[in-house]
């Protein structure tokens, strides 16, 4: 069953921050993206959540399976001709289940029909997933040559090896038509 893809709601941030940080700092057998071998504390709070959901050029999607259970959400911040992919996670008890794949497609095919002046996706990737950065090479997105230093003032996390972040793009031209439900 594919999932429904909604804009997420103010009421949906605590559901949110815990679904959140359970993908990027719990350890479960199946999650295969955590950071927790290289981060520690919270990837993000519940005030985080608020002020980026406030933030006009931003949106969250959530990825919701048949049963109405949030699986998903994928972050996207609009700048000029390029959408930022963040807060991307998926609930790691259902990861391996295709769910970040059919949200990603979700986003590819979607922007740009709605968003006419975009032209690329971009996305920071800590260096040392290299799991992670591979599936993002098979799905069309190229590592370019920006590193930036792991964002400590972002109370992201501190930390617990040296690592950077990866800057990956994927440009796009095709409109494909997929719509939000209404």
């Amino acid at each position: 069953m594919p999932l429904n893809i909604r804009k997420a709601l103010t009421d949906d941030i605590e559901q949110l921050t815990k679904l959140i940080n359970s993908a990027y700092r719990d350890q479960l057998s199946r999650s295969w993206t955590t950071e927790k071998s290289f981060v520690q504390g919270n990837r993000i709070t519940i005030q985080q959540l608020e002020r980026d959901l406030e933030q006009e050029n931003f949106q969250l999607l959530i990825g919701e399976n048949e049963q109405g259970l949030m699986v998903g959400c994928i972050g996207l911040t609009f700048n000029q001709d390029t959408v930022e992919i963040g807060t991307f996670a998926i609930d790691p008890k259902v990861q391996n289940s295709g769910f970040g794949r059919e949200m990603l497609g979700f986003v590819e095919n979607y922007v740009p029909n709605h968003h006419p002046d975009a032209s690329q996706f971009i996305m920071y990737v800590l260096d040392v997933r290299v799991e992670l950065i591979s599936f993002y090479e098979r799905r069309g997105y190229c590592r370019t040559d920006r590193i930036e230093a792991y964002p400590i003032e972002a109370e992201v996390g501190q930390p617990l090896v040296p690592i950077q972040l990866i800057e990956m793009r994927k440009q796009f031209n095709d409109k494909k038509h997929h719509d939000l439900p209404t």
